[in-house]
Parts: structure tokens; C-alpha cells; sequence
């Protein structure tokens, strides 16, 4: 919501490429901005590990992988049912072409997006710990850099 003004407040390359899709934005625009997203998520996640280092190592580092007893078609399904639903969210919900009743929606888009996000955690960290963003998968798994989130980066 911060960055809206500056970027549109693109910081999820699935909802960049949904507004690409919807030509909302060029496709320059929309590289530039996914190679932006992930360089700053290798750079979060860098930082978290310098400065929280026992945190970072605890948590395996914050990658996304497959849990122990789903299958692959099963965290395929629940990452494309969850990023279908944040990405349905952000566009419901950032429409300009709503009534002039409905004009106070703009101003509270972060609040639905936000509920998205959090249900969608709610119902897919326990399967794929969650990779509706695939910028911060990607930057967790460039800096934690072990097999197991390589091998279910694809998901």
C-alpha cells in the first residue's frame, strides 16, 4: 500500500504477471519489475540471515518446500488455487471501473488483499509452507541454497 504510488505496489511477480496479462502494464514494465521483486527478495532474505542468523537456520530459512506425506499434484493444486485467489483478490479489489457508491474500496485494498493473504497462509503453509509469492520463494531459496527447496521450487 506504501509503494502504490511509486509502483503500483507490485511486490508479487504472480500479481505483476496477472496485470500483464490484463495489459495494466507493458511488458518492459512488467520484467523490469519481476527482476526488481526478486533481487529485493534475495536481498530480504540476506539480511534476515545476517542479522537473525539462529532464527534463519531454525527455519530452514524461510524456503518453500514440499511437506512430508502430499504429493506434488496436491502442492501444485494448493499453490494455484492460493495464488488464484490473492491474485482474483488484488484485481476485485484495486477495480477502478466500480460504481461511484463503491468509491471507498480503492482506499481499503489492503485490507481484502491482506485477509486474502492471511487465509491463504492459514491454508497452504502447512503443505508448501506457502509460495503465493514466488519473488520471496526464489529469494529464500537463492540464499538458503539446499536440494530439497530447489527440487520443489517448480511448485
Amino acid at each position: 500500500y506504501c509503494t502504490a504510488g511509486i509502483s503500483g505496489g507490485h511486490i508479487n511477480p504472480a500479481v505483476t504477471f496477472g496485470l500483464l496479462l490484463a495489459r495494466k502494464v507493458s511488458l518492459v514494465r512488467a520484467i523490469l519489475y519481476m527482476v526488481a521483486q526478486c533481487l529485493g527478495a534475495i536481498c530480504g532474505v540476506g539480511f534476515v540471515k545476517a542479522f537473525q542468523s539462529s532464527y534463519y537456520v531454525r527455519y530452514g530459512g524461510g524456503a518453500n518446500s514440499l511437506a512430508d506425506g502430499y504429493s506434488t499434484g496436491t502442492g501444485l493444486a494448493a499453490e494455484i488455487i492460493g495464488t488464484f485467489v490473492l491474485v482474483y483478490t488484488v484485481f476485485s479489489a484495486t477495480d477502478p471501473k466500480r460504481s461511484a457508491r463503491d468509491s471507498h474500496v480503492p482506499v481499503l485494498a489492503p485490507l481484502p488483499i491482506g485477509f486474502a493473504v492471511s487465509m491463504v497462509h492459514l491454508a497452504t503453509i502447512p503443505i508448501t509452507g506457502t509460495g503465493i509469492n514466488p519473488a520471496r520463494s526464489f529469494g529464500a531459496a537463492v540464499i538458503f541454497n539446499e536440494s530439497k527447496p530447489w527440487d520443489d521450487h517448480w511448485i
